[in-house]
């Protein structure tokens, strides 16, 4: 795999967007000490998520064809035994001279019968044979198929990490998910207590004769919507709870509002650059390519010569008589060399060299996907902390506006529709600074994984590794065990 950069993803504060909780227009929230950071969410997912842990499982069963190919070198070995009951029954005849006259029928029979000699022979057959082969040469299938179990083994280890990054980027989602669907929840039930004491303060007034019956309606209106908007933001949070629950594997506690993350390039083009020779998946497509190269290879042994040498010994009891045994050794040199064998052997190089070529095309999709990625994720990034600068002065703004209509609307001079809409707009633009704000922290996580940064490594989480190389270096020379080696990678 391409080597990883010196310089590690971080998290570290960034003015040019705040936490979450930045969007709490009346001030700062102070967390309780026992809160939930991401960091640790995201060590729970990592050592639990069964996503990942299945990948894992999949990658050692991968590995698990290194030591099936070195078998190629080794020799087998191999005994027959057979045991068996043999129950032989004989009849011989001396030689007889035919006699003459007119008796010479009845005394010719008479003497076959006197001259018939019977046996009955009993034994119990049994026989071993050892069987010793040693490949020689397989026609370079051997050799072949180790480097594409090797290539193999590396590739699921790229995918691996894909899995990795993947499962920690649905966790980011989910938490920050979590963050705004609360603060949107808080924004729409503030904004429902606003609204009823406006429509308290609009009926008084109905009553006094300051207004007219339709600006009450205009307020139970507005109330009634803000209502809906409530339920469905309770709606949104309790599916974003879920799906917290879902990826990270515990319930949602007192979360912190995490900052985004600081990036490794400065640029979407250092970014896409990154991301086209670092990205996991387009890492796994170049060594598929590679094991698939190897396979055409592994196919064209089938036409090559085949050469063997065997050493065979072997034991006889009671084979033709009683009471005898037989013994002997041989040892051969063997050599195969196929000439024709239907054409199959033909056809299946053909399709080894077109399945080649079809992973070489896939390495070039891959290469483009990860590269739009990463633009795609960096232009994200870039639009949502404009967004959020945007929004900043549009709320100080609205908050001017709607503090000049209300005291306008005190004096007669604005009617109950215009505070209804001013105050609409500071929500409108409340609500979107909640949502471009995890737009940020999302983007930012989205960018390191596009150039194949997000992992655990990089994010310094606080757990045991996973380490890919335990249960390969394990297993790889081994001859002989049926036992799990699992545990020696940390699952």
């Amino acid at each position: 795999m391409p080597p990883r950069q010196k310089d590690q993803v971080t998290m570290i504060p960034n003015r040019a967007a705040l936490a979450l909780t930045a969007a709490l227009i009346g001030g700062g929230v102070v967390q309780p000490a026992a809160a939930q950071t991401l960091q640790e969410a995201l060590a729970y997912a990592y050592s639990n998520n069964p996503t990942l842990l299945t990948a894992r499982a999949q990658l050692r069963a991968t590995d698990e064809g290194v030591p099936q190919a070195l078998a190629g070198w080794r020799p087998s070995v191999s005994i027959t035994s057979s045991a068996g009951v043999v129950d032989q029954h004989s009849r011989t005849a001396s030689l007889l001279q035919e006699p003459f006259g007119p008796n010479a029928g009845r005394q010719y029979y008479q003497q076959i019968n006197n001259s018939l000699a019977y046996t009955h022979l009993d034994r119990v057959n049994m026989s071993h044979t050892v069987t010793a082969t040693q490949p020689i040469y397989r026609g370079g299938r051997t050799v072949a198929s180790i480097r594409r179990a090797e290539n193999q083994v590396f590739g699921q280890r790229a995918r691996l990490m894909a899995t990795e990054q993947q499962v920690l980027g649905d966790s980011v989602n989910a938490y920050v998910g979590v963050i705004r669907d609360q603060e949107l929840l808080r924004l729409n039930v503030n904004n429902e207590q606003v609204l009823t004491e406006q429509l308290r303060a609009t009926n008084e007034r109905f009553r006094v004769g300051e207004i007219t019956r339709t600006d009450v309606a205009q307020a139970e209106a507005r109330l009634a919507g803000a209502k809906a908007n409530r339920q469905q933001a309770e709606g949104n949070l309790q599916t974003s709870r879920a799906t917290f629950m879902r990826l990270v594997g515990i319930a949602v506690q007192r979360l912190v509002a995490p900052q985004p993350l600081r990036q490794p390039v400065r640029t979407a083009e250092e970014a896409a650059q990154l991301a086209a020779n670092n990205n996991p998946n387009v890492v796994a497509a170049l060594f598929d390519e590679s094991a698939a190269r190897d396979n055409v290879d592994i196919q064209t042994a089938a036409l090559l010569p085949q050469v063997s040498a065997q050493a065979q010994g072997f034991r006889t009891d009671n084979g033709t008589t009683a009471h005898s045994r037989t013994t002997g050794g041989q040892a051969t040199l063997n050599v195969s060399v196929p000439l024709f064998q239907g054409g199959a052997e033909y056809a299946a190089v053909r399709q080894a060299r077109q399945q080649a070529q079809q992973a070489r095309g896939i390495v070039d999709d891959q290469r483009r996907q990860a590269m739009q990625q990463a633009a795609q994720s960096w232009a994200t990034l870039a639009s949502a902390r404009a967004q959020v600068e945007s929004v900043r002065v549009q709320i100080r703004a609205n908050e001017v506006a709607l503090d000049g209509v209300q005291r306008e609307a005190i004096v007669g001079s604005r009617t109950t529709l215009e505070v209804l809409n001013a105050e609409q707009e500071l929500l409108n633009a409340r609500t979107s600074l909640v949502q471009a704000l995890a737009n940020v922290v999302s983007a930012s996580y989205s960018v390191a994984a596009a150039v194949g940064r997000l992992n655990a490594i990089d994010l310094t989480l606080p757990v045991q590794l996973y380490d890919a190389r335990a249960y390969y270096a394990a297993v790889r020379n081994r001859w002989f065990g049926l036992g799990d080696y699992s545990q020696q990678a940390g699952r």
